[in-house]
């Protein structure tokens, strides 16, 4: 029989493991966790796990705490990922942790972290129940949340029907009829992109004047129609788009709405901790996911604004690989 363990709401789990049957067995462990890990990832979900995943295998000490949130929980399918196209991704999401459980030196921890400080021996995590934990180097894995806007039917329509990026969702509303709700310098490019997957596009400019929109005449030249109205409501059935309608009470039916909408970092601590921002609100990493201090990294969305999951897992790795590289070095002086 294999015995593994992992650690959950405060106690030490016995994973036993004799094909085909799983249990658990649970030990209190008290309010707080004297080991020192090599490495502490905050977030388990896609980039947490593969960051896990590859430091499990070179036989790291990690825990991954997690509060069970992710950003994507209310989207339906997962696209562009090899091996998973169109899986819900909270399956994606239990089968990693199933596959990075198999691995002894991790272990796992349900609960939001609050507060990090830094400690002689490395960090020092705490979560919103009061434990404790520390380690040599952290990776922050902690996504983004976006932020609605406030118009009735939105959020329950979001990552559904009213979607942000045309690589993940694009193709399965290709040929409907369309609306973008978006401003900025990026508007032409974003539009590009989605007239390439459907004919019937119309820009809702929410109450501003075209005139103002850059590149204007290019919208018109490609027959992007411009519907110069608030949105007050958008009609729906289980999140996908029914009518939107305006402040003026009138309404025309849609199929999908593109709506890119502003956001803000998921878990405050990298900041807390001395971690520089970009511009854009992302913690600005190097070219190995490594953050501006030393020790701490950042995987997935909260420092990537290209937001895939084939991206998170791959950023995830990359750090994994890097951190490991560190802590080889560390120990071969």
């Amino acid at each position: 029989m294999d015995r593994r363990f992992f650690i959950k709401n405060g106690s030490i789990a016995f994973l036993a493991i004799s094909a085909p049957s799983v249990f658990f067995k649970s030990i209190d462990m008290g309010l707080n966790n004297e080991k020192l890990y090599d490495v502490i990832i905050v977030g388990g979900s896609y980039a947490g796990l593969s960051s896990a995943m590859t430091l499990g295998r070179s036989l790291r000490n990690v825990l991954i705490i997690d509060s069970g949130n992710p950003c994507n929980k209310q989207t339906p399918h997962s696209q562009n990922f090899l091996t998973r196209d169109g899986m819900p991704p909270g399956e994606i999401a239990k089968i990693a942790k199933e596959e990075v459980s198999k691995y002894p030196t991790i272990e796992f921890y349900s609960g939001f972290a609050v507060n990090g400080n830094k400690i002689s021996e490395g960090f020092l995590i705490k979560t919103s129940d009061g434990k404790s934990f520390k380690s040599k180097k952290l990776i922050f894995a902690t996504g983004i949340l976006d932020t609605m806007h406030d118009i009735k039917g939105f959020a329950e329509c979001w990552g559904i029907s009213v979607i942000h990026c045309p690589y993940c969702h694009g193709y399965e509303f290709r040929n409907k009829k369309t609306a973008i709700l978006a401003d900025g310098d990026r508007l032409i490019h974003f539009t590009s992109l989605i007239k390439n997957l459907t004919d019937d596009v119309t820009l809702i400019t929410s109450g501003k004047t075209a005139g103002d929109i850059n590149g204007i005449a290019t919208l018109k030249k490609n027959d992007i129609k411009i519907i110069e109205k608030k949105i007050s409501e958008i009609e729906h059935h289980n999140g996908y788009v029914n009518k939107i309608i305006f402040s003026d009470g009138t309404a025309e039916s849609f199929e999908a709405m593109y709506a890119p909408v502003p956001f803000r970092q998921h878990c405050s601590i990298p900041q807390e901790l001395g971690c520089e921002m970009t511009d854009t609100g992302l913690i600005k990493i190097d070219d190995s996911q490594k953050t501006t201090v030393d020790n701490i990294y950042a995987v997935g969305d909260n420092c990537n604004p290209l937001r895939a999951v084939s991206l998170a897992v791959s950023s995830g790795t990359l750090a994994g690989v890097k951190v490991n590289s560190e802590l080889s070095a560390e120990m071969f002086l």
